[in-house]
């Protein structure tokens, strides 16, 4: 693994996931908080990681890879623990959705490279404004049990998440 400070945020990005799995189970309002906490932290380190990478010079295949696994981890399980809490079929369906289409993706990518054309399944702009709408709806829908306007966060969340869905 080449060591520098991207691949260093990626990979502190999928250490983040166990903590963020522990805070979601401690007892409420710590739970929620902690949990949405280490996720935006993690969701910042996804752009940041890139962003000190195309400005230091610090790209390479090793982070290209890695990222979008941190990424896709980070998200995944932040949707199945909120499949969980929530009970709710309009979440388990957008998480089926959106799982699935992240396996989908992977597979795609793997099957291209193998072809010698990575390049034909790049990341699009709709894809980076998908992900965005994503990484804010999803801390709003682990945090909102403990704000007190939660009826109004929580339809934020919901339409963000519809949102991230149909651009997916």
């Amino acid at each position: 693994m080449p060591q520098n400070l991207p691949n260093l945020l990626t990979g502190l990005r999928i250490v983040a996931i166990p903590l963020m799995v522990v805070c979601y189970y401690l007892p409420q309002p710590i739970s929620t908080v902690g949990a949405a906490v280490v996720f935006i932290v993690a969701a910042v380190t996804d752009w940041f990681d890139g962003w000190v990478a195309r400005r230091m010079g610090q790209t390479s295949q090793f982070g290209a890879f890695l990222d979008p696994v941190a990424d896709k981890l980070l998200v995944t399980v932040a949707l199945i623990l909120l499949m969980h809490r929530m009970d709710n079929i309009f979440i388990t369906l957008a998480g089926m959705v959106v799982i699935g289409r992240e396996i989908v993706i992977s597979a795609l990518r793997e099957w291209m490279a193998q072809l010698g054309k990575r390049a034909s399944v790049a990341v699009s702009g709709i894809a980076k404004v998908k992900t965005g709408v994503q990484m804010t709806a999803i801390p709003i829908l682990i945090w909102y049990p403990s704000w007190p306007a939660v009826g109004e966060i929580r339809l934020l969340g919901l339409f963000l998440l519809a949102l991230a869905v149909f651009l997916t």
